[in-house]
């Protein structure tokens, strides 16, 4: 098959999760089309397999705001009919459902008929997408899309009882290429981060509230109450310098490393004992599910799609939403014994294995082959 791909090409959960996907269909012999703003972050090699169209919007002193989706509309149409592609996968209700919902229709209007595949991440459902200026456009997106799969049962829910859908929505969860862990790191490397005697805590996130960084800070003052360790927050956010802020009045800048956007994921993770996530809400946890993937353990909060991910007493432990001090106690308790901890770290491979990409992307392919046939059977 030839297909599009449209997606935010940013470190988010949604745009990686997009790349990862295009990159292994190419590898199952389709052809992928990239068709987005900027190339995304983890989409490092094209191939005879892999390309990437960059949607390009005019600046012209008329508009406050530039009109993205119509650029990627028309994007979408010339690209359709340039190559060929046979469905188009848009990840993100708005603005990219509802502006290959345009491309649709005025590729129509020349007798091709091309299959949206909307895949609903989070945010353009529970956050975004829900807003009264916005709600009537997402719904009719939705509505209008061939096929529309969420990533987490709670996330289908959600919309479920926030829009009016019509139409049917598949649960394809998120996924991991368990494959591509990489474990060639050395301890020298190690020695980058900390000291041999101390533990290393990860948090991965955009930084934003909802992420309660003040929270994974919280539990982390607690457990290094007891035990030697590092935190280590990778990313960037509005929330990174009120967070500095509480490390100094806690008295534990020395012992908190702020990375910043990383490419070495895989390294921090590596190294890292356990892994923090406290947010208000998650679609689905894909921080989680990378951590576990490396042997990792989760301490989480049990909110939105995260429980289906993290395992409450085997990849981790859930706590309510702010509760910090059962979070600590979670923590602690997996961390004080280094087979407790081990065990932990094996169990959460074990878990993360169950949403390997090799069983995931095969879902995807059976939706596109449906999307195609209504196409083949009513035109």
């Amino acid at each position: 098959m030839k297909i599009g791909i449209v997606c935010y090409p940013t470190f988010g959960g949604s745009g990686v999760v997009a790349t990862e996907l295009g990159i292994e269909l190419s590898k199952r012999g389709h052809e992928v089309h990239f068709i987005t703003y900027k190339q995304p972050v983890r989409l490092e090699l094209l191939s005879n397999n892999v390309h990437f169209h960059e949607v390009n919007v005019p600046k012209y002193p008329l508009f406050h705001y530039q009109p993205y989706e119509l650029a990627l509309s028309s994007k979408l149409v010339d690209m359709v009919k340039l190559h060929g592609i046979e469905v188009l996968h848009v990840h993100y209700a708005i603005p990219h459902a509802y502006a290959a919902y345009m491309a649709k229709k005025m590729l129509q209007e020349e007798g091709i008929h091309v299959p949206i595949v909307t895949t609903l991440h989070g945010t353009d459902i529970t956050l975004v997408g829900s807003h009264p200026f916005y709600k009537t456009a997402v719904t009719f997106s939705i509505n209008k899309s061939d096929a529309v799969t969420a990533v987490s049962e709670s996330l289908k829910k959600d919309t479920l009882r926030l829009f009016d859908i019509k139409n049917d929505i598949h649960v394809v969860t998120n996924f991991i290429d368990i494959g591509k862990q990489k474990e060639a790191f050395t301890d020298c490397q190690r020695a980058m981060m900390a000291q041999d005697n101390e533990l290393i805590i990860t948090h991965i996130s955009n930084l934003r509230k909802v992420k309660r960084i003040p929270d994974v800070i919280k539990v982390f003052y607690k457990i290094q109450q007891q035990l030697p360790a590092k935190l280590m927050l990778v990313g960037e956010g509005p929330e990174k310098k009120a967070a500095e802020t509480l490390c100094e009045e806690l008295g534990i800048s020395n012992q908190v490393v702020f990375l910043g956007n990383s490419n070495e994921i895989d390294r921090i993770l590596c190294f890292s004992d356990l892994f923090i996530l406290p947010s208000e809400t998650e679609s689905f946890g894909l921080a989680a599910l990378e951590a576990m993937a490396a042997g990792v353990p989760v301490i989480s909060s049990n909110s939105g799609g995260i429980p289906e991910v993290n395992k409450h007493g085997v990849s981790g432990y859930l706590s309510p939403v702010g509760d910090v001090d059962d979070m600590a106690k979670n923590a602690l308790s997996i961390l004080k014994e280094k087979t407790t901890l081990k065990q932990f770290k094996q169990q959460a491979k074990a878990q993360a294995a169950l949403f390997d990409i090799h069983e995931i992307v095969p879902q995807y392919e059976t939706i596109y082959k449906e999307a195609l046939s209504k196409y083949v059977v009513s035109e």
